[in-house]
């Protein structure tokens, strides 16, 4: 054989080769366990999410899910753990909304830059609060609430689980819609709010609507509106806070799957796919639906939309309201 004839039979060999590879390499994913860091200890919201979604892509992909708890810095460092991770798909988050779109905001110097080192993936669960007061408050509406806040001025006050929490901004977000003003009490977590609520010590709360749900059906306090855009299964005759008159008021909390930046889309698509098709499982549905929570079916960039909106929203929100960390 002549040279040339010899280098072009070797050129075609190479390029057979490696397009019978390269298809092969792609379609492998996932080879390996595929780590899914949650940001916060056992137990919480976002455990349990992140463990039922992890059961569910178990199944589906062929590869154990191994939730890995990262506690510590209010999502920070998880988060951190993340956005420096290989972007070979075997790394995931399972973010909450305060540590990506509420905490580049509160400090002055964080390990990695939401909008540039995470890539959004698959939102999971949205968690609406719900905006009780004790029944020693003369409302049975948002709108009779605002006008009692606006007679009374800096005289009422809501609690939250502490400076910077998402019921801290729920609460600071209906300040400056409404314009009104409530006196903000921090707590240390939403149980010892919950408890001085009961007991008249302060008046007005929002939080998620599993924690005070016993207490609403009890009497013990009274719920006037959901956070959300659309009404809670949990209490459907509870109307939104759209609906008593803040017109685009929406806050709460959100759990949702990133990836490191530069992840293959490919990855980012199946994933998606995937956490898709769980959602539609009644099963989990039921299961998020008994933890206060919504399902919530989005592409990537819709997704990343939500991520963008909440970042800005949150950010002008702590700006104008001057609200800093003690």
């Amino acid at each position: 054989m002549k040279p040339i004839h010899r280098l072009c039979a070797l050129g075609c060999m190479l390029a057979l080769s490696l397009a019978c590879v390269t298809p092969v390499h792609a379609q492998a994913w996932p080879s390996k366990p595929i780590k899914l860091v949650v940001t916060f200890a056992a137990g919480g919201g976002a455990d349990f999410v992140g463990r039922a979604i992890g059961g569910k892509l178990t199944d589906s992909l062929g590869q154990p899910v191994v939730v890995d708890n990262r506690a510590g810095g209010g999502g920070l460092i998880g988060n951190e753990v993340v956005a420096k991770a290989a972007p070979d798909g075997s790394t995931l988050l399972l973010g909450a909304a305060g540590p990506l779109t509420v905490a580049p905001h509160l400090y002055k110097k964080i390990g990695y830059d939401t909008l540039k080192d995470l890539m959004p993936v698959a939102l999971i669960a949205s968690t609406p609060f719900v905006l009780v007061v004790n029944p020693s408050v003369s409302a049975n509406n948002l709108g009779e609430l605002t006008a009692l806040v606006k007679r009374n001025p800096g005289k009422l006050t809501y609690g939250s689980s502490g400076t910077g929490g998402a019921p801290h901004l729920a609460g600071e977000l209906y300040n400056a819609m409404a314009s009104v003003n409530l006196v903000h009490a921090p707590y240390k977590g939403l149980a010892p709010a919950i408890n001085d609520l009961l007991g008249g010590h302060i008046q007005v709360l929002f939080a998620d609507t599993g924690l005070v749900l016993q207490h609403i059906k009890a009497g013990k306090l009274r719920a006037l509106a959901v956070t959300g855009r659309q009404r809670t299964a949990l209490l459907p005759e509870v109307p939104t806070m759209i609906e008593g008159g803040l017109r685009d008021y929406q806050a709460g909390s959100w759990y949702g799957i990133l990836a490191p930046a530069s992840t293959p889309a490919s990855i980012i698509t199946r994933i998606n796919t995937d956490v898709h098709a769980a959602l539609a499982q009644a099963d989990l549905q039921k299961q998020l639906v008994a933890q206060g929570m919504e399902a919530v079916n989005m592409s990537p960039e819709q997704f990343s939309s939500v991520l963008r909106e909440d970042y800005d929203k949150w950010g002008k929100l702590i700006k104008d309201a001057n609200i800093k960390l003690e």
